[in-house]
Formats: structure tokens, C-alpha cells, sequence
């Protein structure tokens, strides 16, 4: 085992430092090193360690078990050793078991052309990104969840382990169940040492860190020293103990039905950062500092005396024992690792589009909602949707591979129905009053944005389906892991033998516009900001208007691939447009005119009233009716957006519109007035190379609102029917005496209005009770 890791550290050595004479065949020159050395010792030796331990126990049970590196850039600690298992030489025939095989794996690392320093997609046996800190933890278990014979094992950082994240991670373990969920075995490894600073967990008593650890509700083990031959048989019989704790907690919950949550156990394992490096370098300490942290050791033509002291350390792990001539591992090393897919790196739950088996969908369109006329009825749109995924979860209770994930916001986001199916799984205490809580169940909630995201990915990237529901103001918070988690989906979309996964896909509902009572803080709809700067190849977005149209959208997200959806939708009562015929046809065309709410009668208008966003969607058609009532002769053509990205052109997303489609729809010449849900500019963004981008006036959230009501909201961000109309005025080649007359009218209105909720508290009866009128 020892010589095995000495190859792993030779291995990872070679990555950093290395692009010719990889079996150190002749004396070390210069221009066998790279130009540029870019990467990170100071965690790979103690995850190298790790890894081979690992290995072992998998043969000695029979484990079905991966391994998620946390600790940022480790990356040539998993390189090394699913290359040294076997696995990176099958994923990439060119690396091969051989002397050339080692040069191409050494010179590939943080090399133009090679792969990132950190763990990626291109690596076999990973799931998690390692160019960010923080979520290790929460992707192990959502790993775990409904795969009862897997175990994870989780290598934290403790520098990682300072991020809000993984702090807030540690309690997952009051979610899991024993019976149905496999099980997490978390590694803190505690070396020392971030980038330049101590890390916190290193820096207090071991009393004190126990302490902390069994408050989590934790059972740690302790491994600790830097004397290899006494570590070695430390962690040996630790990890023994470690996974026969697991087994008996499963057993005692399968077999002999224990209810109690368990205290599973944790391994902290507590080496010198760069452990086996150079001790000293140029008269400073390495090997156990901060110094250890990316490349202790400088070798260019400005330190050429260094070369030797590369050398030295290279040679110290006595490659000439561990390679044959042929630069093959000895046999006697490489039957060390388990075979097959017990391999770590060949692990299929790392692969997950290989296990992935496809939702059983019921066909959402018998959960329509009845619309005889637009508008003439009114419905709660996330509540419809709740009653599909009620059934969703029904259908696919045996292949319990499907899970809606919130922070605390499934109910308030009017998903109510799912809890007619499942309850909330929950493994902690319950008290007589408590609400859909058990042992088992298909809703994730706990009031951390950032671990429901980090839970889904897990469950997605292993295989499996799910929801993430949300406050829109409040996604934010995982801003950067849906960074992460897109930037996953384009690599690995590019490497044939990764399998697509099923889709992240995000519901945000308790919008920008229906803040009655929380006011400003609760108002932030910048979240498709953020995500349409990403790949076009990834990323959807996706505003149904009414319910129908949702649950088309809904359907479709489930089904779809390897894809970043995002589904803003409302949950108060509020007019339904669309049957589902007509649902389902305008949501497959994504744009399409309202010819029902038009009267430009198939020909050219004078004006195009576009809308994107239920509320929008809403006060614009208001804002139509009142068009027609008062300028009766003003030929208006009414446009509906719900898949946001067919404004963007053809060329840039495969959902755009060409060019001659769009100014099919919003003319070459003629004003648009566009009521949008979010930030106007996003727009702007998506349209300016457009034939008419000089007339497209887009109205939406321009960072004003308060306590107030509704309307209220709309009139500060001069998004109300109101000011709609004005805009269409103001545009007008000749404003007529009726268009100033109407103009006046409605600015009287909207002092009308702000005397009226300032004095009654509500909307005016007029806007609390306008509806379509058919004959319009």
C-alpha cells in the first residue's frame, strides 16, 4: 500500500512539474520541465493516501463506493490514481499504460491543449467541480439519496469547511434515510493550511473540534500524524470501523427497523500540508506550511539550482521499484486497486447519464384547466402545476428517482397537492403538531438555498430527476453554483463518454410582482440575467403566462437533457388566457400573436404590444383593452413571449427566431411596446442586433417598489396599463385629439390611484376587477 501511494505522489509529482522523460530514464534537464508550472500540491499527497485506503476497504466489503474531492484543485490526486486504477487509460486510449502514456498524462495537466488543474468532467469518477469551494458535502448526499448500497466518500477541506455551504452541509445527516438512502462518509482533512493563512478548524483543540463535530451529530474518528508507516496502520483499522458502523447502522434500520437517527460516523484526517515534498526550500519550510499550497518549487532558468532539488524529491519515491521497464505499475502495486466498476474512477453512479432511466410522465394535458374564454376564469398557476407533480411523484414512486427540492418554499409556492403523495423527508425529532414529515419522502426542504441546490445537483448528476422551487429574489444565492453546474454541463457535453443527465431545472415563483406584504427586499428578478450569459447550448428560459401554458412548460423541462431551465411563474389567483390546445401551440412556437386580442386583422399594425411574464402579460392585454375602447381605429397587434430565448437571434441560440421571423412578428418599422418581467435591458440584450431594435421601448423592473399593493408596484416601475398606453401615445406619427384626451385621462387616473390605495389601502375596484372582454 505504501509503494502504491509513493506511485500515486510520483504521479502527481510528474503532472505538476513535467512534459518529457516521465520515468526519470536520464538525469532531469530543464527542458523536460514545463514552462509554466500551474497547479496544487499541498492537498494531492494527503488524497492520495486517501484514495489507495479507499481502494482497499472496497475490495475488503465488496463497496459500491466514489470518491468526491473537495478540496479545490487536487486535481492530480484523481488523475493519478484513476489512471494508476486503470479507468483514465480505457476514457482515453492515448494515455496509456505505458512510458508514452505517462509523458502524454504528464504533459497534458494545466498545459494548453491538456486539462484543468482542478478535478472536472474530464476526469473519470467525478462528479463535482473542483475550481470552487463549499458544496462537496451537500453533492455527496444528494448522491446518496435513493441509492441505499452506495457509500460517498466526501474529502472535505478545511479550508473548504470555513465556506457557509459546507458549514450548513454537515447537517444533511438528519435528512438521510438508513433504510432507503445509501450513505455519506465525510474525510475532513485537516493539513493546516490555505492559500497563505491557517485554516480555523486546524487552529483549535482537538476537545473543542470533537465537540463541534458531535454537535453536527457526527461520531469522528481521528487519524493523525505524519509518520507514513504509523498512518498507515491507523487509517486502516479507522476505515474498517468507519464502514462496519455504516453497515450496522443499515442493518439495524432495514432488518431490525430502528427508527432512531443515527450518529453516523466521519473521519478526520489530520497529515502535514505536502506531505513527502521538500521540506525546505532555499532556507524557508515547505512541508507543513502554507508554502506547500500550489508549486513548492520553482524550476525555470531563473532557478535552475532547483532542478536537482526536483529531482531528489522525484527519485525519493523510487519510481525505479514501482514501474517496469515498459512503464507499467508492478503487477504486484496495480492488484492493489479494486476491478471493474468498484473502481472509483469507473463507478457508474459518476457517470450518471449511465443509470439515468426517463420520468413516467403522465400526459399533462388531462390537469388542463377549463378556459372557455381568455380571461373569463381565474386560477393560481403553481397550484395546477403542483397537482402534475403530484403525479409525477405517484408514477415514479418504485423508481424512486425523482425529488422536489426548496428552501421552506414548497407550500408557500403553492405546490400543495405534492403532499397528498409524499411528506417531507425528515430524520430528526417530531413533535405532535409538525406537518408532512417522515422518515421517507419525495420534498427536500431545509432553509438553505445552497444546500437544496447542492442536494439536487448530486441527485441529477448521479442519475436521477428533480425540482428546485424557489423565491425568485432569493435564488441569487446559488448565483455561482449554477455557474458551476452549467460550466459542468458544456464540458461534459463535449466528451463522448459522458452520458447527458437530466436537466437542472428551477421553478421561481413569489415573483418580483406579487410582493404585497414584503415589499423591495423581496423584489429581484435578475436571475435570468444571470443565466443567459451562459452557454446558448445549456441554458432555457422559460415565463408561461397562465397556467395551461406552465404546465406545457413543465412537461417538456422534465423530459428534457442536459439543460439549465428556469420557469417563472405566479401563484396568486389571476386571469387565465389560454385553452390547452392553444397552450400547447403557443408554447411549442415559444412567440406567437394573440390574433384573439389583435385587431390588426392579419395585416400591418400600427403598434405591437409585446409581453413576456404572467403579470406583464396581463397589464399589457389591460392596457390593449383600453386601446381599443378609447382609439377604437388604432390597429393593434398583440405578441406573447414565453420561451424568452427566441428573441435571441438564430445564429447565437438554437431557439431564436431568424431575422425575417421575428420582424414577422414585431414589424420593421413600427413601435413595440414591451412589457417584460425582469430588468428591461435583458431585452435590449437579447434584441439590439434586430432589424427594428430602434423602436423596441421595453417597460419592466426598474428597481422601485415598497410595501404597497400590487398595482402599486407596477405604477413605481411605470409597468402598468396606465403607462403602457401613454408610451403608445407618446409614440403615435400623429397624436389625435381622442389620443390627448386619453392621455389626460390616464394621468389623471394615476393620481386617482395613488389617492385611493393611500387612503383605502387596496387597488381601485377597476383594476381589482378588470377582465377580458370577449367581444374585444
Amino acid at each position: 500500500m505504501n509503494a502504491y501511494w509513493r506511485a500515486a505522489n510520483y504521479l502527481s509529482v510528474g503532472q505538476l512539474y513535467l512534459r518529457d522523460n516521465p520515468l526519470l530514464r536520464e538525469p532531469l534537464k530543464l527542458s523536460h520541465v514545463k514552462k509554466m508550472l500551474l497547479g496544487h500540491w499541498g492537498t494531492t499527497p494527503g488524497q492520495n493516501f486517501i484514495y489507495v485506503h479507499l481502494n482497499r476497504v472496497i475490495k475488503q466489503f465488496d463497496l459500491d463506493m466514489f470518491y468526491i474531492a473537495g478540496p479545490g484543485h487536487g486535481g492530480p490526486a484523481l488523475v493519478g490514481n484513476t489512471y494508476l486504477e486503470g479507468t483514465y487509460s480505457e476514457v482515453y486510449p492515448k494515455i496509456s499504460q505505458d512510458e508514452a502514456g505517462l509523458k502524454r498524462l504528464f504533459k497534458q495537466f494545466s498545459f494548453p491543449g491538456g486539462i484543468p488543474s482542478h478535478v472536472s468532467p474530464d476526469c473519470p469518477g467525478s462528479i463535482h467541480e473542483g475550481g470552487e469551494l463549499g458544496y462537496s458535502l451537500s453533492h455527496a448526499f444528494g448522491a446518496a439519496f435513493d441509492n441505499p448500497e452506495l457509500i460517498v466518500a466526501c474529502i472535505i477541506g478545511d479550508g473548504e469547511a470555513e465556506t457557509g455551504p459546507l458549514a450548513t452541509a454537515w447537517h444533511s445527516n438528519k435528512f438521510l434515510n438508513p433504510v432507503s438512502d445509501g450513505a455519506v462518509l465525510p474525510i475532513l482533512h485537516l493539513n493546516g493550511y490555505k492559500i497563505a493563512n491557517p485554516t480555523i478548524l486546524a487552529r483549535i483543540s482537538r476537545e473543542e473540534l470533537d465537540q463541534l463535530l458531535r454537535g453536527y451529530g457526527w461520531t469522528p474518528y481521528f487519524v493523525e500524524g505524519d509518520d507514513p508507516e504509523d498512518m498507515h496502520q491507523l487509517m486502516a483499522s479507522v476505515l474498517e470501523e468507519a464502514v462496519e458502523d455504516i453497515h450496522d447502522i443499515q442493518e439495524d434500520a432495514r432488518i431490525n427497523g430502528d427508527t432512531k437517527r443515527p450518529l453516523w460516523p466521519m473521519i478526520v484526517f489530520n497529515s502535514p500540508k505536502g506531505w513527502t515534498g521538500p521540506r525546505e526550500v532555499d532556507g524557508l519550510q515547505v512541508e507543513g506550511t502554507y508554502r506547500s499550497h500550489q508549486i513548492p518549487l520553482l524550476v525555470n532558468s531563473a532557478h535552475p539550482h532547483h532542478l536537482n532539488l526536483l529531482e531528489k524529491w522525484m527519485r525519493s519515491y523510487k519510481p525505479e521499484e514501482l514501474f517496469t521497464e515498459g512503464g507499467q505499475l508492478l503487477p504486484e502495486v496495480a492488484e492493489l486497486a479494486p476491478k471493474g466498476d468498484r473502481r472509483m474512477g469507473a463507478n457508474p453512479h459518476a457517470n450518471g447519464g449511465l443509470l439515468l432511466k426517463d420520468l413516467i410522465m403522465p400526459d399533462f394535458r388531462d390537469y388542463e384547466f377549463p378556459v372557455p374564454s381568455p380571461g373569463s376564469v381565474e386560477a393560481s398557476p403553481t397550484h395546477v402545476m403542483g397537482v402534475l407533480l403530484r403525479d409525477v411523484i405517484k408514477l415514479n414512486r418504485k423508481q424512486r428517482n425523482f425529488r422536489i427540492f426548496g428552501p421552506d418554499e414548497i407550500l408557500s409556492n403553492r405546490l400543495n397537492a405534492i403532499f397528498e403523495v409524499t411528506d417531507r423527508q425528515w430524520e430528526a425529532e417530531t413533535r405532535e403538531n409538525d406537518d408532512f414529515l417522515a422518515l421517507e419522502g419525495r420534498a427536500m426542504e431545509m432553509l438553505s438555498e445552497h444546500q437544496c441546490e447542492g442536494w439536487l445537483e448530486g441527485y441529477l448528476l448521479t442519475g436521477r430527476h428533480g425540482l428546485f422551487t424557489s423565491y425568485e429574489a432569493f435564488i441569487h444565492i446559488v448565483d455561482s453554483m449554477f455557474n458551476q453546474h452549467a460550466k459542468w454541463l458544456k464540458v461534459s457535453a463535449k466528451l463522448p463518454w459522458r452520458k447527458k443527465i437530466a436537466s437542472l431545472n428551477y421553478l421561481l415563483a413569489s415573483h418580483v410582482w406579487q410582493q404585497a406584504h414584503n415589499g423591495d427586499t423581496h423584489q429581484d428578478p435578475g436571475f435570468i440575467d444571470h443565466v443567459v450569459n451562459k452557454k446558448a447550448s445549456i441554458v432555457r428560459v422559460y415565463l408561461p403566462p397562465d397556467a395551461n401554458c406552465l404546465l406545457s412548460v413543465t412537461d417538456h423541462c422534465l423530459r428534457s437533457r442536459h439543460y439549465v431551465n428556469v420557469i417563472i411563474a405566479g401563484k396568486y389567483l389571476a386571469p387565465q388566457w389560454l385553452n390547452m390546445k392553444d397552450a400547447v401551440a403557443h408554447c411549442t412556437r415559444g412567440v406567437s400573436t394573440w390574433h384573439w386580442a389583435s385587431n390588426d386583422g392579419g395585416g400591418e399594425p400600427d403598434v405591437v404590444m409585446a409581453s413576456c411574464g404572467d403579470v406583464p402579460t396581463l397589464e399589457s392585454l389591460a392596457a390593449v383593452s383600453i386601446l381599443r375602447e378609447y382609439l377604437p381605429e388604432l390597429k393593434v397587434r398583440v405578441v406573447n413571449v414565453v420561451d424568452l430565448m427566441k428573441l435571441e437571434s438564430s445564429s447565437e441560440h438554437p431557439h431564436g427566431l431568424t431575422d425575417a421571423e421575428f420582424d414577422a412578428l414585431f414589424t420593421k418599422d413600427k413601435h413595440v411596446v414591451f412589457a417584460f418581467h425582469g430588468y428591461p435591458s435583458l431585452i435590449h440584450q437579447l434584441t439590439y442586433r434586430r432589424t427594428n431594435h430602434r423602436n423596441l421601448h421595453v417597460r419592466g423592473y426598474k428597481e422601485e417598489g415598497t410595501i404597497t399593493t400590487f398595482f402599486d408596484n407596477l405604477v413605481l416601475n411605470d409597468l402598468d396599463r396606465f403607462h403602457l398606453v401613454i408610451d403608445v401615445i407618446n409614440r403615435l406619427p400623429n397624436i389625435t385629439a381622442p389620443a390627448t384626451a386619453l392621455k389626460n385621462r390616464l394621468e389623471e387616473k394615476l393620481i386617482e390611484h395613488r389617492a385611493y390605495i393611500n387612503e383605502h389601502g387596496e387597488d381601485m375596484p377597476e383594476v381589482r376587477n378588470w377582465k377580458w372582454k370577449a367581444d374585444e
